[in-house]
């Protein structure tokens, strides 16, 4: 069972599509055990996560990569998608609140939920702005190469808390 719900009406099964799930990531991993890492929990994830690794290749000043780098990121955005900006500043959730703000937008119709994560400058404002979320993985600095996997292995145990899975653990 994926991101999806189950419910009857009627007495018949009813089954909700199950939400998509996108990370927008600047910047490129290369081959490498990290890279086996997310490339398995994006499997795991039903259906599969998609990532779109974004990338500007001149060299900027910080402001305006982080500018430019806000651009792609809204460019990749899919369209009606909720958007999930990764910052320090945001809220901590815990893997089931994180379960909870999934199935409870994909009860509402949601389709896709896009999760932004910046490169080592960060995100810029335009996508803190736009964001249907801000979410923080905590108050440590993490290398958001590193925060791909961390996200989706968080992605994958919400899909296992909603499925009543054993995966996690309180």
């Amino acid at each position: 069972m994926g991101l999806g719900s189950a419910g009857c009406r009627g007495g018949v099964a009813l089954k909700a599509a199950a939400i998509r799930i996108y990370l927008l990531a600047v910047g490129r991993l290369r081959r490498g055990p990290l890279h086996e890492i997310q490339t398995d929990y994006a499997k795991r994830i039903v259906p599969s996560a998609t990532i779109l690794e974004l990338e500007e290749k001149r060299p900027l000043p910080p402001a305006q990569l982080k500018a430019r780098e806000a651009e792609l990121i809204l460019a990749a955005l899919p369209a009606g998608a909720r958007l999930v900006a990764l910052d320090r500043g945001g809220t901590a959730w815990s893997s089931r609140e994180l379960a909870g703000h999934l199935a409870d937008w994909r009860d509402h119709g949601t389709g896709a939920v896009a999760f932004a994560i910046g490169g080592a400058e960060g995100l810029a404002a335009a996508v803190l702005e736009r964001a249907d979320a801000v979410l923080s993985l905590g108050a440590m600095t993490w290398p958001h190469l590193l925060v791909r996997t961390m996200l989706l292995e968080q992605l994958y145990r919400a899909q296992q808390i909603l499925a009543g899975h054993p995966y996690h653990r309180d």
